[in-house]
């Protein structure tokens, strides 16, 4: 019932002795991940007359909980190669309680690993492959498993973050629940690669991926640099650093988080906590990335020369609109204001 959010769920393995039940829903025998699990351990070599205290700190009950917990991960690892399908369906109802013991428990995280499952850009859409399958996919010179967030597959697809690896053919894990970026950063690396959000600023592509560096762009090197210091200084308010993108193919602009241990995905989780707190936000500054060989930052630049105001109202709607799209918090009154003063601009008015 838990997992269609009615409340949360007792322990359901009972501890016997000697066909004697000495601890009703047991919260000693799984970790509190495994509270779906039902069942009952039958162990001989436990007194009758234990206490729930005592049973909390004896080594032997310590080791049936580490025996039994790895033998049932054992299992359904072998279940999910011997019948992938019915662990899908076992995955979709119960993998967030996975998914809890993956960022709680460090005890099994390894085991834990090998029955994640997402979705991904070479998955079909509702049908999530594990870690492994990622690896024997990856390119050979490729050293980081790429994973982004957001509320669907249609979402992620439109957005900013995959351009550059749809066109070099990189494969992208999705994550879709609020936990998943929390997961994933837990585990910080699978089989030696490391895990990384592709919201991060930091990423290491592959050799021979082509980078975008803006080659179509009409700036000479010092027209370049003047610009990127413009925008700097414009948004510097906001924006840690402004930095030609080397990973944007038609997109004008992306937000990146210069923290590589905190995605956007992670950064709303924590605002969202902070705010049912009553206490104010807290958001560190990002950096810009702009796609130089897009029109619209290509007459931003013409802009910034030949009517600075207005090229600063442009400004700060293209990082807007790249804060909306890495689902970050922005305000909807000054911007809904600043598109009207540029539609006003544009319509002559």
């Amino acid at each position: 019932m838990e997992a269609m959010g009615f409340g949360r769920m007792d322990s359901g393995v009972n501890l016997y002795c000697q066909r004697i039940l000495i601890d009703q829903h047991s919260e000693n025998i799984l970790p509190e991940w495994l509270r779906f699990v039902r069942g009952v351990v039958d162990s001989e070599d436990l007194p009758l007359n234990i206490s729930r205290q005592a049973l909390q700190d004896n080594a032997l009950v310590a080791k049936l909980r580490r025996v039994v917990t790895k033998r049932f991960l054992k299992f359904m690892a072998e279940e999910a190669k011997k019948d992938p399908e019915s662990y899908l369906n076992f995955w979709k109802t119960f993998g967030i309680f996975l998914k809890e013991g993956a960022t709680s428990d460090y005890e099994f995280q390894k085991e834990l690993a090998e029955l994640l499952r997402f979705e991904s850009s070479k998955s079909e859409a509702e049908k999530p492959i594990s870690l492994a399958d990622y690896i024997l996919r990856m390119r050979p010179d490729q050293e980081e498993i790429y994973y982004i967030n957001g509320p669907n597959r249609n979402a992620i697809e439109s957005g900013p973050y995959v351009e550059m690896f749809r066109k070099n053919d990189i494969e992208i894990l999705y994550t879709y629940e609020p936990i998943d970026d929390f997961v994933l950063n837990h585990l910080g690396e699978y089989e030696g690669k490391k895990l990384v959000s592709a919201d991060g600023a930091d990423i290491l592509l592959p050799e021979g991926v082509e980078e975008q560096d803006g080659k179509e762009d009409s700036l000479d090197p010092k027209e370049k640099e003047t610009f990127v210091e413009w925008l700097k200084t414009t948004l510097a308010e906001k924006v840690a650093d402004v930095l030609v993108s080397k990973r944007l193919v038609d997109a004008p602009a992306i937000i990146v988080n210069p923290d590589s241990h905190m995605s956007s995905s992670m950064e709303r989780v924590i605002a969202l906590s902070r705010q049912e707190k009553g206490a104010p936000p807290q958001s560190g500054k990002k950096k810009l990335e702009i796609n130089l060989g897009n029109p619209l930052i290509q007459k931003l630049a013409d802009l910034s020369r030949t009517d600075e105001e207005f090229a600063k109202e442009i400004a700060w709607q293209i990082h807007d609109n790249a804060m909306v799209q890495a689902g970050l918090l922005v305000d909807p009154l000054e911007m809904v204001k600043r598109n009207y003063r540029i539609l006003n601009r544009v319509t002559g008015n």
